[in-house]
C-alpha cells in the first residue's frame, strides 16, 4: 500500500458526505478511500469484530496501522493541505477528541439527515437490545 486507506461506512449517508468532503479536500491525491464492507475493508480490517468495524470510521497507513475513531483524525490531517493546525490541536487533546468524535457518531443519522443525506444503515442509537 502507497496510501493510506480511509474506510467509511457505505450505508451511512453522514459517513458518505464526510469522505466525499475529504476527496474533494485532498488535492494531491495523498489518500485512498474505500468501504468498510468491500473486499479491501475485508482485508484490511477483517481482524476487527464487527462491531469494531462499524462503530467507527479507520485509517489504515502504509505501515499497516489501524487508527479509528477520534484518534484517526489527526493523523488524516496531517495529510490533508493545511490540515497540520487542527491536527496538532486534535493531537494535544486527545481525550476532547474522542468525545467529539463519540458525540458526532452518535447522532451522525441526524446529522445526515440535516445535510441531506439518507439515514444510517447501522447507527448505533437506533440499535434494539444493546
Amino acid at each position: 500500500m502507497e496510501r493510506p486507506i480511509v474506510f467509511y461506512d457505505q450505508d451511512c449517508g453522514f459517513c458518505r458526505f464526510t469522505a466525499e468532503r475529504l476527496r474533494a479536500w485532498d488535492r494531491g491525491r495523498r489518500l485512498t478511500f474505500a468501504t468498510i464492507q468491500g473486499p479491501e475493508g475485508d482485508r484490511w480490517l477483517g481482524a476487527l469484530d464487527a462491531r469494531a468495524r462499524f462503530e467507527s470510521w479507520h485509517l489504515v497507513t502504509p505501515d499497516g496501522r489501524i487508527w479509528s475513531s477520534g484518534a484517526a483524525a489527526p493523523v488524516l490531517l496531517r495529510r490533508l493541505p493545511l490540515g497540520y493546525p487542527a491536527a496538532a490541536a486534535l493531537a494535544t487533546f486527545p481525550a476532547t477528541t474522542d468525545r467529539i468524535y463519540a458525540w458526532v457518531a452518535r447522532h451522525r443519522t441526524s446529522l445526515g439527515e440535516l445535510m441531506g443525506q439518507g439515514a444510517c444503515a447501522v447507527d448505533p442509537s437506533r440499535r434494539r437490545g444493546d
